[in-house]
């Protein structure tokens, strides 16, 4: 075993594809998983309740899916709004591409798989949808949420799911200490679902 985070950029745990269906109300996505990236061989707990549980998103614009791994939520994303296009970004490299192997074995067409700094500096997004990479610490994650959350348009709404015991409570509270409002929408096994406003400007 190995002690490599998910969010490596480069990981050097050797590959070994393994291929999984997700099963969801709307249709069932194939999606090839690899050691290195994040939930290697089945759909997590909390990324289940998010495609679940979150609402429809906006039909046009762009669509962000943040620490997006082999591509679940990206997927999701761009099957339910065709006509957007859904930026799909991870630190790690191994991810990236799955995320774009994925897109193609799915015939998905309107997905922008790239590292962070891959996404226009321009670009604002209508909705965010995103399981975090809590493990990165607090400091880092509250810079990368406070990154990515400034780029919401006025009316776009952000989802995260978070796990209780990894502090799901007190993100709600320091996201609204922030000034953006937040507020539960589901909970269950453990995680929660929480919808974050744009911050009044």
């Amino acid at each position: 075993m190995t002690n490599e985070q998910y969010f490596t950029p480069q990981p050097s745990s050797p590959s070994s594809p393994y291929v999984i269906k997700v099963a969801l109300p709307d249709g069932t996505l194939t999606l090839t998983t690899d050691r290195g990236v994040f939930s290697y061989g089945a759909l997590d707990t909390g990324t289940r309740l998010l495609l679940l549980k979150a609402p429809q998103p906006p039909t046009t614009g762009n669509l962000l899916d943040l620490g997006c791994g082999v591509g679940p939520i990206a997927l999701t994303l761009a099957r339910r709004s065709p006509a957007s296009t859904v930026w799909a970004v991870d630190v790690n490299e191994r991810a990236v591409e799955l995320c774009r192997q994925n897109a193609v074995a799915n015939a998905i067409t309107n997905i922008r798989a790239v590292l962070t700094d891959g996404v226009p500096d321009d670009a604002r997004f209508e909705c965010i949808w995103s399981n975090p990479p809590i493990h990165i610490g607090k400091p880092a994650l509250h810079t990368l949420l406070l990154q990515w959350l400034a780029r919401l348009t006025p009316t776009g709404t952000a989802v995260l799911v978070v796990q209780r015991h990894l502090g799901s409570d007190s993100l709600q509270a320091w996201l609204i200490a922030q000034g953006y409002p937040t507020e539960r929408l589901a909970s269950a096994k453990g995680f929660r679902l929480l919808q974050i406003t744009r911050a009044a400007i």
